[in-house]
Parts: structure tokens; sequence; C-alpha cells
């Protein structure tokens, strides 16, 4: 059949957007055909307007067909959903969709390298890091086994390293040059197949050469044929359902809309998120201050507390057990002297608090909570209201009075309040920067698209900053990097390591 949308048949670049041109899809659309009884489902993670997604699913026959896209402009996405069943306004690495549960992924990714910001932290490989090999990487668990991938990406990109995962993921592999060759785009077809199922070793390599020497210009590939010569790619059924496709971070439009019906979340709170009904235990007594503070200690206590002079603090109580080395001298009738030296288990209790008291000289800052330890000097000068307070930063950076936007609620990630809660690290300096528009060590476009964003306010602000020293994320990997991101309307603020996002 012919295109829906002939004017959207061509291809050109916008933003990393490279639409498959008319002829490219149409010859392409000849090489697959549908099983013979099932629900298909067809998945595009680069659907942008959707027009070859949805071609796709009324060349396998529309009835029987299930198409899903994700899109990451807004523009794009709302025009997919007018042709597809299922589209996700977000970027893929932002989603949760369920493995194996399409039986084609049409895979046209954006063109180019990955973005500084996300060097070495989104992409899994050795290689040159690319976009393309991001978008495979992260689409290729969503194709069930024995379904096709249909891959279309300039010839270039094919080095060795993803040469290789095509020639081990996928069998009956074919690459053909698009007949339209601006952008020296190569088609890769494949089935994927299971690793007790795959080709020898040999076939393998005979694989990965080819597209190597594809990749490299030292082969040219065939032109894509008008009429496809040989048996076509049969697309399975689907075996399993999608249980999840949905982006991790809610829609702006959706949530605005949500506000609007519920005339406001925070009045409905308790009946929204399931509380209405729950009252809380009281005691048999009241606790005394003794087991208020083991209770704070042990961590069953924690959140916003509000002292009596109007300091506001964010408590969280921990317990954590050291040893402790004891000696004993023993001496014997002869004389000698025996050492014994024993380890005990000592239980240490520590109170952090972080001080978000706007008019405090400690905004900002984490404080650990001590009734017998003496202050430092560099402490000694600080209110302490109701509680002693240990500085563990002297370095205290107080955040701006007028910050550029507002912030939000202000929260972090696992792997930075570890090392916030232990006193290695505090983040109110970057903290400050970012609230008065430093992005810190950003590429001078990122920083001109937070600028714009600023003025807007309808995108996300990112910072970066690199750290001098090396912390290490909740699994243990290392940071070197402190991002912070405040969202798109503003309500929250994220510090985190980039292997976290």
């Amino acid at each position: 059949m012919a295109l829906m949308f002939p004017r959207l048949a061509r291809n050109f670049a916008r933003n990393g957007y490279y639409p498959t041109d008319e002829v490219t899809l149409s010859r392409t659309l000849q090489a697959i055909a549908p099983a013979d009884a099932g629900m298909i489902r067809v998945l595009d993670p680069c659907a942008g307007e959707g027009v070859a997604i949805a071609e796709c699913a009324h060349a396998l026959g529309r009835g029987r067909v299930e198409a899903f896209a994700v899109e990451y402009d807004y523009e794009r996405a709302e025009h997919a959903r007018t042709l597809l069943d299922r589209t996700l306004r977000s970027d893929l690495i932002d989603t949760v969709i369920t493995r194996q549960s399409f039986g084609l992924l049409w895979l046209n990714p954006p063109y180019g390298d990955l973005p500084s910001t996300l060097d070495g932290d989104a992409y899994q490989g050795t290689g040159r890091k690319r976009l393309e090999k991001l978008f495979y990487q992260r689409s290729l668990p969503l194709l069930q086994y024995g379904g096709v991938l249909v891959f279309i990406i300039p010839n270039y990109t094919l080095d060795t390293e993803l040469s290789s995962w095509i020639s081990n993921h996928f069998s009956d592999v074919r690459v053909y040059a698009a007949p339209e060759d601006q952008f020296k785009q190569v088609v890769i077809l494949g089935i994927r197949t299971r690793r007790n199922d795959r080709a020898s070793a040999a076939d393998a390599k005979t694989t990965r050469d080819k597209l190597l020497a594809v990749g490299s210009d030292r082969s040219v590939a065939e032109e894509l044929p008008e009429e496809w010569p040989f048996e076509a790619y049969t697309v399975p059924a689907a075996q399993k359902e999608v249980e999840h496709f949905y982006r991790i971070s809610l829609e702006p439009e959706q949530f605005s809309s949500e506000m609007q019906r519920l005339g406001g979340l925070w009045p409905e709170f308790d009946l929204h998120f399931q509380r209405a009904g729950r009252q809380p235990r009281q005691p048999a007594r009241a606790l005394s201050p003794w087991h208020l503070a083991l209770s704070l200690a042990a961590g069953a206590i924690s959140g916003v507390v509000t002292s009596r002079s109007g300091k506001t603090l964010i408590v969280k109580g921990n317990t954590y057990k050291e040893k402790a080395s004891k000696v004993e001298f023993t001496e014997d009738e002869d004389g000698n002297i025996t050492e014994t030296r024993t380890l005990v288990d000592k239980f240490v209790p520590v109170i952090k608090a972080w001080d978000m008291t706007p008019t405090s000289e400690t905004y900002g800052c984490v404080l650990t909570i001590s009734s017998t330890a003496a202050l430092p000097p560099q402490a000694a000068e600080a209110p302490t209201d109701d509680v002693s307070a240990e500085v563990n930063m002297p370095m205290v950076v107080q955040l701006p009075a007028k910050p550029l936007f507002p912030p939000g609620q202000v929260v972090m990630t696992d792997g930075v309040s570890q090392h916030v809660e232990c006193g290695e690290f505090n983040p109110s300096s970057f903290l400050a920067r970012h609230f008065v528009g430093d992005w810190g060590d950003l590429c001078p476009s990122d920083k001109k698209q937070n600028d714009r964003a600023l003025k807007s306010g309808e995108d996300r602000l990112f910072s970066s900053y690199n750290l001098d020293k090396g912390y290490e994320d909740r699994h243990g990997l290392p940071a070197d990097k402190l991002w912070i991101i405040t969202e798109w309307d503003r309500s929250v603020t994220t510090l985190l390591f980039p292997s976290e996002y």
C-alpha cells in the first residue's frame, strides 16, 4: 500500500531525527510477513511521528497488530498517538517496558556521538560511544526470541563492537544499502536467537566480518532490492502480555491534567495514597526522652522536625556496629606477663540532621546530633538550639537568599546520601552554584540549553560538577561527578551520581 503521509517520507535531519524515507520503507516492508495466527506486537523506540511503525502494522495486517512507540519530542509524539495503539512521550532511557514482549523491533535511532554528560554512564561498552549503540543496547531486551529486527543506521556506525553484537544476537542477518544514500544508511535485518540456538562460531565470524567490511567501506552493501527475492522474515505472535509500558517520570501534561481533575493533590493526599482510615497505634504510656532518643538513633523515627526556636531539620537516625579492642594483661606464677586482645562489638548511634532553616548560619549543613561529644572550635559559635551539634564540614556555604528559580523539594539518591550522612560530603556549595545558574562542568551547548530552560520554564535544569575526591555509589562503583537535576516544573531538585541515573 502507498504511504499514508508522503509529505513525511523524506529523509532529513532535525535535532537528530532521521525519519525513514518512502522508498526504503516500502522496500523493507516487503521483507517481513506475519505469523499464521495470533496477535502480533511491534515496537518503534524512536518513532518520530509514527509513520514507519504504522505502515509496518498495516503491512502485517492492522486488525491483528498492536503498534507501540516511544518518542521524546512532544509534537511528534502527539502525532504518533493518532496512528498507533500506545505511545509514550519519553526518552527511551527513562522508560520501563516489559522485556521480550514484541515480535518486531523497528529501530531507526538518533545518529551521533553520545553527549559528554552521558559519556561512560549510560553506554555499556568499550568502543566508540554512539547513540545508535546505546539505543540498540536498551531496546534489544524488548524483542522476543524469534522476533525480527529492522535496524537502520549509517554504515560507518558498524565498528567491531556493534558488528560483534549483531552477529552474536541474531541469525539470518542481511545488510543492504538504503536506496536514499544522503546519509549513507544501511538496513540490517535479522532474527533474535537464543545463545544455544546460535550459528556456529565460524558463521558468526562471517557475519561480523561482512558487517565490519560495510562499516569500514571496504565493501559496498547491495542496494535494498525493489522486489524481495528471499523468503520473508516471519514476525511471530506475541508470547507474553505487556505488563509495563510507562515512563519513570510523570509526563508534564498528564500531571497537569491530574492536578486539574483532582483540584489539587495535597488536600486529598491520604485518600489517593490509601492512608485514609489508618490510625497509628498509641503507645501504652508517653515515651520518655530515653525512648525517643533510642527510637531516633535506631532509625524508627525520621523526617522533618521543627524545634521550639523555629529551626527546621531533616533528621535521620542510624546505628552501626564497630569493633572495639579490649586488652587484658595477666601474670603467671613465674612472673611472665601475657597480653590478651579481644575484639568486642560496640553499637554506635549516629543521628544526622540536615539544617534547612533559611535564616540559620548552618543552612544546608549536615549536623551530627550528640549529647556528649565535645564541640570542635568551628562549631562552637554555631547555634546549638535544643541539641549540641558538631558541624562535619567546616566549609559552610550558604545557599543564595534569592535563587534564580524555585528549587522545590531537595532530595538525594542513596549513593549521595550515604556520604552525606557519614559526614564525608557536603553538597551545599554545589546546590548554591546550581541555584544561581552556575551549571558546572558542562559543554557550552548544554549550558545554553539550561539558560533557555531557565527563561522559558518549560524544561528541566541540569548541572554537572567534577568532584575533587572520589566517592562510590550505592553499588560500589566509583563516582567522580555530582549531577543536580531540577525538574521542568521546579517541584523537585535531585542530587545523584551519574551511575544512579
